[in-house]
C-alpha cells in the first residue's frame, strides 16, 4: 500500500515540570492567568506528526512517503529518516526558513502545556497531492500542519478520489465547524482523542451517528482508558497495553495511528488493528521523545502475544519483512 503522510515535520523541545499544572491554576483568575514554570530538564528531539506516524509504519515493514515543507536545517533529519526506511522525496525545503518547532512542558501527571512555531510549515500549501512524484497514493494521511494546507489536501483527495485519513487533532482549536465538517465529509476515516472529539461535535453540531454516516470508520483514543473504533453500527473497545515505564506522552497518539494503519494495510480485523495501535503507543510512551523507541517486527509480535491472541495473524508481519528484505 502506497501511503503518503502529510503533516508537520518539526523539532521537539521537551521540558519536564516537577509539579502539577492543575495546582498552579486558579479557576477564578483564569482570564488573567500569567505563569512561568521552572523546568528540571530540556531535550531537543526529532518530531512532527507526519514523521511520527511514518516512523511506526516503517518499523513494522512499510516504506511510507512524507509530503511536507521544512527549513534549511533539515539535512541531518532527512538522512536519519531515510536510514529508517522513510521516503522523503516529497519533502520540500523552504529557503530562509527554519523547520517548525514544538515546545512542550510535561508535568508529573503527564499533562502538557505546549506551543508550536510553524516556520517552514506555514508554506505547506506549496505541496500538492496532485503532483506527487511517487504516483497516485492508496491512502493519504492528513495530520496537523498549516490549516490552509490541510483544507487544500482534503479537497485535492476528494477531487482525485484518493482515500484519506482525516486527523485534525491539534488544529481542531483553529478550525470553525464548517471547516471541520468539510474535512470529515468524504474522509475514509477520522482519528481524534476524546477531548478533540467533544470539540468536533460542539463546533460542527454533528452527532456520533451523523459522523459515522460520513466515514467508513472513526477512531477515538482515550489515553489510559484505551481507544474505541466505530465502524457504522459496530463499536470495538480497545484496551491499553501495560507499560514497563512511563517517560513521555509526546507522539503517543501518532504511534497509535501508525500501529493501527499497519493492521489496516494488511487487511486485518478492526480489533487487531486497534490492539496494534495500542502496543505501538505503549512503546512510544516508554521513551522520551516521539522517535526514540525502536523494535523489530518480531519483537512487536512477541510482545503483542503476551497480551492478545492473534491466532497467528501477525505472522504476516514477519513474512512481509522477509519478502521486502529480499526483494
Amino acid at each position: 500500500m502506497h501511503i503518503v503522510c502529510t503533516g508537520s515535520i518539526a523539532f521537539d523541545y521537551l521540558m519536564t515540570f516537577p509539579g502539577y499544572f492543575r495546582e498552579q491554576l486558579l479557576p477564578e483568575r483564569l482570564e488573567r492567568v500569567s505563569l512561568s514554570f521552572l523546568v528540571d530538564s530540556m531535550v531537543r528531539q526529532r518530531g512532527g506528526t507526519a514523521p511520527n506516524i511514518a516512523y511506526t509504519l516503517a518499523l513494522l515493514g512499510a516504506r511510507p512517503h512524507l509530503a511536507a515543507t521544512v527549513g534549511e536545517d533539515f539535512d541531518e533529519y532527512r538522512a536519519w529518516l531515510e536510514s529508517k526506511g522513510i521516503d522523503t522525496r516529497e519533502v520540500k525545503i523552504i529557503k530562509g526558513e527554519y523547520t517548525a518547532s514544538f515546545f512542550a512542558n510535561t508535568d508529573r501527571a503527564n499533562a502538557q502545556i505546549a506551543s508550536f512555531y510553524p516556520g517552514a510549515m506555514g508554506r505547506a500549501a506549496e505541496i500538492s497531492i496532485k503532483s506527487l512524484e511517487g504516483g497516485r497514493p492508496d491512502l493519504v494521511i492528513i495530520s496537523p500542519t498549516d490549516p490552509g494546507a490541510m483544507i487544500q489536501y482534503t479537497r485535492e483527495c476528494k477531487e482525485a478520489g484518493i482515500p484519506y485519513l482525516y486527523d485534525p487533532s491539534q488544529q481542531v482549536v483553529r478550525y470553525e465547524g464548517k471547516e471541520l465538517q468539510e474535512g470529515i465529509e468524504g474522509a475514509q476515516s477520522v482519528f481524534v482523542n476524546d477531548y478533540e472529539f467533544e470539540l468536533v461535535q460542539r463546533k460542527t453540531g454533528l452527532t456520533l451517528p451523523e459522523i459515522l454516516k460520513m466515514v467508513e470508520f472513526l477512531v477515538v483514543t482515550w489515553g489510559e482508558k484505551g481507544a474505541v473504533v466505530y465502524v457504522k453500527d459496530q463499536k470495538f473497545e480497545i484496551p491499553v497495553v501495560p507499560t514497563e515505564r512511563i517517560l513521555d506522552p509526546t507522539g503517543v497518539g501518532d504511534a497509535f495511528r501508525g500501529g493501527f494503519l499497519t493492521g489496516f494495510r494488511m487487511g486485518w480485523d478492526w480489533e487487531t488493528c486497534g490492539k496494534m495501535g495500542a502496543l505501538a503507543a505503549t512503546y512510544c510512551l516508554e521513551e522520551r521523545g516521539a522517535l526514540n523507541h525502536s523494535y523489530t517486527p518480531a519483537e512487536f509480535v512477541q510482545r503483542f502475544r503476551r497480551h492478545f491472541d492473534d491466532g497467528g495473524l501477525l505472522d504476516g508481519l514477519l513474512t512481509q519483512k522477509m519478502e521486502e528484505t529480499h526483494a
